[in-house]
């Protein structure tokens, strides 16, 4: 079930959402392949009615599924907004869409999380990577002595008379 308020009850007093949100009703595709929203999201919100909007403030804590950019280990990833606030206008050039006397909150909450995903998820801040074998050893030599690093693209570059 979405996030949905009922405008006629936020009216009498402020409502408070606790729960759960499934993946399917958030809605999120990061289209990345090294983030995946796996788990629901954890919500504990209030929306209280302003003169000419609603006032949403709380919680949200949602944990991804990633891939450390670097070394490609698979790790969960705690996206954590303590302080979230959100202002829905009713009325106005910016106000919202209302259906039944209901605004969905859901698209808003979607685009703020969005927001907060790690750009490059790593697994551990000081991860060095994957380990590289091949550190220190030629990669070919054809018996002059000379390996197939000393001829490189740059080495050709260093050879132009400009």
């Amino acid at each position: 079930m979405p996030l949905v308020i009922n405008l006629r009850h936020v009216e009498a007093h402020n409502i408070r959402l606790a729960g759960h949100l499934p993946v399917e009703e958030l809605d999120i595709d990061p289209h990345d392949e090294v983030i995946q929203v796996g788990q629901p999201l954890e919500h504990d919100l209030e929306v209280q009615k302003l003169d000419d909007g609603l006032l949403v403030q709380g919680q949200l804590h949602l944990v991804l599924d990633c891939q450390c950019v670097r070394c490609l280990k698979s790790f969960k990833y705690r996206l954590e907004i303590k302080d979230w606030a959100c202002h829905l206008a009713l009325e106005g050039e910016d106000c919202v869409t209302v259906v039944n006397d209901c605004v969905d909150l859901t698209p808003y909450v979607r685009e703020d999380i969005l927001l907060e995903f790690p750009r490059h998820p790593l697994c551990n801040p000081d991860c060095r990577g994957l380990p590289n074998t091949s550190i220190g050893k030629p990669r070919n030599t054809s018996g002059t002595g000379k390996s197939e690093v000393g001829s490189s693209a740059w080495a050709e570059l260093n050879k132009l008379k400009l």
